[in-house]
C-alpha cells in the first residue's frame, strides 16, 4: 500500500474544541495503539489512517527537533515530561497542546507503551516564551545541526536556573493567584490540568 504525502503546513489553527483532552497510548517506539475521539477529531485523520503509524505523524515541520530528543530521553528513563508542542493535523493547519505521560512497565522494569494526555496550550504562553524560544532553536538547527540546538536549550535552561520541565510548570502557573498557585504546588500542577 502506498504511503499518502505529507500534508502542507498552512499558517492557520485548526479549529477544535479547547476544553476537550487528547489522549493516545503508543508502544514504547512512539507507534500509535490508541487514539481518543477527540484526538481524531483534532488530527484531521481517521482512525484506521492512526493505528500503527509513528505518533510523528502528526509533527508539525516548526517544532525543533531537539525538543522531541529531550522528550524522548525523559521517556525512555521512565520519566514523565510535560511540554508544549505545535501539532499538524492531516489538513496542514496546525494546534498548540500541553503534554503529560503516564509511563507503563512490566514487572521486569521494562517499557511496554506511553499513555500520553494533551490540552490546548495557553496561547499567551505560546506567544510570549515559546514560539521565540522554538524559532531560535529551528534557526540553530538549520545552519549548524541539533547538537548546537541541544547545546543552547542546556545553555538557556541553565541560565534561567530550571529544566525543561520546571520552564514549563513555571510560565503555565505564573499567572494564578496566590491561593490557587499555592493549591497547585500541594496537589501538583499537571494532575490538577488532567484531572487525575
Amino acid at each position: 500500500m502506498e504511503e499518502s504525502p505529507a500534508p502542507t503546513p498552512v499558517n492557520k489553527e485548526t479549529g477544535w474544541d479547547k476544553s476537550k483532552i487528547l489522549k493516545s497510548k503508543t508502544d514504547p517506539y512512539g507507534v500509535i495503539e490508541y487514539a481518543n475521539d477527540a484526538f481524531i477529531e483534532v488530527s484531521g485523520y481517521e482512525e484506521h489512517e492512526l493505528m500503527g503509524k509513528p505518533h510523528n505523524i502528526i509533527r508539525h515541520p516548526d517544532m525543533p527537533r531537539v525538543i522531541f530528543k529531550v522528550l524522548w530521553d525523559y521517556l525512555k528513563k521512565g520519566r514523565n515530561i510535560h511540554a508544549i508542542v505545535k501539532n499538524m493535523s492531516k489538513s496542514g493547519r496546525y494546534y498548540w497542546v500541553i503534554t503529560d505521560f503516564e509511563v507503563s512497565t512490566n514487572d521486569k522494569g521494562s517499557i511496554t507503551s506511553y499513555y500520553g494526555r494533551r490540552r490546548a496550550a495557553p496561547p499567551e504562553i505560546v506567544q510570549k516564551h515559546i514560539e521565540p524560544l522554538y524559532e531560535k532553536l529551528l534557526q540553530i538547527e538549520a545552519a549548524t545541526g541539533m547538537v548546537a540546538s541541544e547545546k543552547y536549550l542546556i545553555g538557556f535552561l541553565e541560565d534561567i536556573g530550571k529544566t525543561y520541565n520546571e520552564f514549563i510548570e513555571d510560565m503555565i502557573t505564573d499567572g494564578l493567584p496566590p491561593e490557587e498557585k499555592q493549591a497547585t504546588e500541594k496537589k501538583g500542577f499537571f494532575t490538577k490540568l488532567f484531572a487525575r
